[in-house]
C-alpha cells in the first residue's frame, strides 16, 4: 500500500499551542483522528484571528476548506500540549496550501505527533462563487521568513 508523504515547506508564518482535552481521547486512550482534524481547524482558527480575521470574514471573503491530508506519526495523550507550527506551501489566484507541524514534548523529547495540509479556497459565501485570494492576505502569506 502506497502511503502518504507530507514534505512540509520552509516559509512558517505561526506557531500556536493547544492542548489535548479528556474529549479529544478516543476508546483507544489516545488522540483520536477526528480530533486531530480538530486540532488543525482551531490551529488555523487562531493564525487568522491573529490577523484580525476569521474562516467566513477575510477582507470579505471567506474561505473554503478544498482538501485535508494528514500523516499521523505518534500518539498524542491527554495532557500533552501540542505546539502546531503552519507553513505556507503553494499561492495560487483563488487558493493556497497550508501545512501543519503538530510536536509534544514528552519525557524531554519533543515527538512530531502528525504532518498535515489543507487546501484553502477563497470563496464569497453570498454569491456563491469562488473569488481570488484577498491583497491583504496575499500579503500575509507571501511575506518573507
Amino acid at each position: 500500500m502506497a502511503r502518504l508523504k507530507l514534505v512540509i515547506p520552509p516559509k512558517k508564518i505561526a506557531s500556536v499551542t493547544i492542548p489535548v482535552r479528556i474529549t479529544d481521547i478516543n476508546y483507544g486512550n489516545h488522540l483520536g483522528n477526528n480530533a486531530m482534524v480538530a486540532i488543525i481547524h482551531e490551529a488555523r482558527m487562531q493564525w487568522l484571528q491573529q490577523h484580525g480575521y476569521s474562516e467566513l470574514n477575510i477582507e470579505n471573503t471567506g474561505l473554503i476548506l478544498a482538501d485535508l491530508m494528514v500523516e499521523f506519526k505518534s500518539e498524542g495523550f491527554y495532557g500533552d500540549l501540542i505546539e502546531v507550527v503552519l507553513s505556507v506551501g503553494e499561492i495560487s489566484k483563488v487558493s493556497f496550501e497550508l501545512y501543519y507541524t503538530l510536536t509534544t514534548q514528552r519525557n524531554s523529547l519533543q515527538l512530531i505527533l502528525a504532518l498535515a495540509k489543507t487546501g484553502m479556497v477563497c470563496y464569497d459565501y453570498s454569491s456563491k462563487k469562488v473569488v481570488p485570494v484577498p491583497v491583504k492576505l496575499y500579503e500575509i502569506l507571501s511575506a518573507p521568513l
